[in-house]
Parts: C-alpha cells; structure tokens; sequence
C-alpha cells in the first residue's frame, strides 16, 4: 500500500482500500498490492495487474456505501475464461476497507520517509500503527491480521552529473529508490538539471560515499567514466556491503578501468562484484534507452531474475512472494 500514499493522502473524506493478502499459484501481484478508491470514482494502484479489477472495484464501492470491510477470493474458472478470475492460473484473496486512521497516519509517514508497521484485522479492519526507528519491508497475514512493514526506501547513488545520469534518476525515482546524484563539479550538479533526484550533491565522489550511510540494498551507478574519479570511488565501493555496484563506459574503457583498479590493489574477488559494462543488452543508443537498460539491470539484480526474454526461458514469471515482498 506504501505506492498509493502520495496520490490519495490528499483525497478528503472517506476512501476505500483494498489490499491482496493471499496468494496462491501464478499470481502478479503479491501480499500487500492495493488499490484505492474515492467515492468520486477515482483509482489509484492495483491488486492483479487487471485480471480482477473491475469486481474489486465494485466492492469497494460497495464497502464505501455501507462501510463493512468485505474479505473476498478471486480465482481462474476453467468452466468460464471469461468470469472474473485470474487467467494465469493463480488465486488471491483480497480484503476491502475503509481508511481508517491508522492507514492515513502509516500512509503520511511513508511519504515522509519514516519507517512504520501497520497492522490490520482481516474480520473487521480495525489495527495499530507503530513508527520504529529502522524496520525490514515486508507484508504478511499473521493471526488472521495483515501486518505490513515499510522501511526507509533504498538508496539509488548516482555519480557522475551528465545527461545519462539524469535518466537514470527518473527510472531510479520510478523504481522507488531514494536517488541522490554526486558530482564534484558544482556547475553540472544543480537541482534543476536533475529535478527527479532526491538529493543533488556537491562532492568528491568517493569522499561522499565513504561518508554517507549505506547499507545491503544501496546501489551505486558509476557513470563519470572518468579514471580520476571513478578509480578512487570504485575502490571504496567494492569493498563495502552494497547490492549492485555498476559503471558506464565502453568494453576499452572497462579493461582499462579494471587495469587500474588491481594496480590500486583491488582483488579479484572484489572486481567479480563490478557490473560493467552497466546495464543489459537491449541495444541502447540514447541516454533515455541507456537508463532503461541500467534500471532493468537494477531490477534484474533485486529480484533475482536472468535478464533472458520471457520467451526463451520456461521458468515461473513470477519470482516467490519471499523474493518480491514490498515491492
């Protein structure tokens, strides 16, 4: 539910949210996907990707009209392709509610970045909201309670202040990461040359990652290639704990990176960890395609996925809920 906040904490009145907290066989979306909506009509987020849509907003029309949560199954019917359902094969259970307090509290402390866990009884929709200071992302039904857990976002550090980082901000931005873009040349890093970015930051670049927190989910996109820079801040950010440490530049430019780097004292099993050249092979030519390239790389590395296309691969589409939680 933490992707609807922006859009519906300014919605007054009543609204209704309908959450997914059962899944079961090939579903797209997991425990915890929402939806919201104003009695005006308005929808905001999704529960199945469109398989059950338009039943799940009937329901909470009509749980807007009488204000009883309303805890419904949908699923594939083999007698009736055409009946609301799931045709990839799966099951999901889906609760509907009113906003409660609680959800509107969790909803503005997600907006503002704080960490919080919201949990719910799927009989009558009452809970609690708690603000911890750190918690994981997660969702789960435990006790007959849906009880999600929203962290702080993950860090997207972006170096290098050039027209692909720019890019590569709004997909990070689209992909919910926090993106800060790092630049030791104040007259490139400015806010208005990078408005998708959280934070514009005027710093040696390896001086700032050195500095500034970080953690297992952080990803760095080295984009400067430029051996002053990148070579200092490659080797402070292959010896730390982070999720994807990758660098732009042509096959040349990576040999003669990774030449610099052992001479800096860089094992191999730390230059093992760099993603170089950045991104997958989609044939990228413009800054634009480029990013897409590096944010399904991105995705790709926190999902577990292989990068092949669909078509040549026979494995499940859907990675388990485990894999995907909170997403």
């Amino acid at each position: 539910m933490r992707e609807l906040a922006a859009s519906v904490l300014e919605w007054t009145g009543p609204f209704a949210v309908a959450s997914v907290v059962s899944v079961r066989g090939s579903a797209p979306r997991p425990v915890g996907a929402a939806l919201a909506v104003h009695p005006d009509g308005r929808v905001v987020g999704s529960v199945s990707g469109g398989c059950v849509e338009g039943a799940v907003y009937e329901l909470a029309l009509e749980v807007l009209a009488t204000g009883t949560p309303r805890l419904a199954r949908f699923g594939y019917s083999a007698e009736d392709a055409f009946a609301v359902g799931l045709t990839c094969g799966g099951e999901l259970e889906v609760f509907v509610q009113l906003a409660t307090p609680e959800i509107r509290a969790a909803m503005r402390a997600a907006v503002e970045g704080r960490p919080v866990v919201l949990t719910r009884s799927l009989v009558m929709g009452t809970g609690s909201v708690e603000f911890p200071e750190s918690a994981p992302t997660s969702s789960s039904v435990v006790d007959n309670s849906l009880v999600e857990s929203w962290g702080t976002a993950p860090r997207l550090l972006v170096f290098g202040a050039i027209d692909y980082a720019s890019a590569v901000a709004r997909q990070g931005k689209f992909l919910g990461y926090h993106v800060t873009v790092c630049d030791a040349r104040p007259v490139f890093a400015t806010v208005d040359r990078f408005p998708h970015a959280d934070d514009v930051v005027v710093d040696w670049p390896h001086r700032y990652l050195a500095a500034t927190p970080t953690d297992t989910s952080t990803a760095v996109c080295v984009l400067t290639h430029d051996p002053k820079f990148d070579v200092p801040l490659l080797k402070t950010a292959l010896r730390l704990p982070l999720a994807f440490v990758g660098a732009l530049g042509s096959r040349r430019t990576h040999l003669d990176r990774v030449a610099r780097l052992r001479a800096e004292g860089v094992t191999d099993a730390e230059l093992a960890r760099l993603r170089s050249p950045i991104g997958l092979d989609l044939g990228a030519a413009t800054p634009e395609e480029t990013a897409v390239s590096i944010a399904a790389e991105l995705v790709a590395v926190r999902r577990g996925g292989g990068g092949l296309p669909l078509s040549w691969t026979e494995v499940p589409i859907h990675k388990d809920a485990a894999a995907v939680c909170g997403a």
